[in-house]
């Protein structure tokens, strides 16, 4: 009865530990990309929008997004992970064509979604139940 009694708190502790570090680091790849998506909102909606600066700062979004996608698809839903992707693109099309009011709602849309996903892992009785 011990041996059962001790396994199964190991298997717990287990869990909670690789929960509270995939926590930990979904909550650091959202504030990473939502820095850099300020960044670069702020740019878009300056009166002297420099256009290749706003190229370099959506590449490299979508750098710095491909990088934590491979770490976070071990845990998230890629249909999650997808809908950041499309908004990355999204943006990426229309600065591409020099329509820089289009791509602020992209921008927002993909910071909703990232929050989403933050909120989504998080534990507490709202996920659980």
């Amino acid at each position: 009865m011990k041996k059962e009694l001790t396994i199964c708190i190991i298997i717990v502790a287990i869990i909670v530990i690789t929960n509270i570090i995939t926590q930990n680091y979904t909550k650091e790849c959202v504030n990473q990309m939502n820095q850099k998506l300020d960044v670069l909102k702020e740019a878009s909606l300056s009166e002297s929008v420099n256009e290749q600066d706003i190229i370099k700062q959506i590449n490299s979004v979508e750098e710095e997004w491909n990088t934590f996608q491979e770490k976070l698809a071990f845990y998230i839903e890629h249909d999650e992970l997808e809908k950041v992707e499309t908004q990355i693109f999204a943006m990426k099309g229309f600065s591409e064509i020099k329509k820089y009011d289009e791509l602020v709602p992209e921008l927002e849309r993909c910071v909703f979604i990232l929050d989403h996903i933050k909120e989504k892992t998080t534990l507490n009785v709202k996920n659980v139940f």
